[in-house]
């Protein structure tokens, strides 16, 4: 069976009005897409709030001041990860992935990734057809508008592995 198409969305926080808007956006895909989650993690050292923030700062501070208050641990640091089936869990996600180095929403049949912020500064949404279009009802049956560019995003077909490159072999 072929893999099914999958559309690529940026969601920097620069690029919505405000970015409480890019909160809400994920916070809807993530409970959309609950039931297809794996792990949902971001790397907890360094978190600093994104500089666009406005109505939530005081709430993300107090969240990154919680997690610098927790002891460091020896040896590597490892990820953070967050149940998406606990509200509070999803939320606190919500509000820390854009202040991460590197926050990652992984899929658990598909064996890829929907969402990754990278350096904070670039957020991305990879999404197949059938969660696109089930993300894509949930936001406008709140009443929401979707970006004028996730609509006009063209799905392409996953390469087949062998020319996927990354294997020398």
């Amino acid at each position: 069976m072929p893999e099914e198409a999958v559309t690529t969305l940026h969601a920097e926080l620069a690029r919505f009005g405000r970015v409480e808007e890019g909160f809400a956006l994920l916070e809807v895909f993530l409970e959309v897409a609950r039931e297809r989650l794996g792990a949902v993690v971001l790397d907890p050292v360094g978190l600093r709030m994104p500089a666009e923030l406005t109505a939530d700062r005081a709430v993300v501070q107090q969240l990154i001041d919680e997690i610098e208050r927790e002891p460091v641990r020896k040896g590597r640091v490892v990820e953070r990860g967050y149940d998406m089936e606990d509200e509070q869990a999803r939320w606190d996600f919500v509000r820390l992935a854009y202040s991460s180095q590197q926050a990652t929403v992984w899929s658990r049949r598909e064996r890829t990734t929907y969402f990754e912020v990278i350096g904070r500064e670039r957020a991305t949404y990879w999404l197949p057809d059938s969660l696109k279009a089930d993300y894509f009802d949930a936001v406008r049956g709140r009443g929401w508008a979707i970006p004028e560019d996730w609509l006009g995003a063209a799905a392409k077909r996953p390469k087949p592995w062998w020319k996927r490159g990354g294997w020398s072999g």
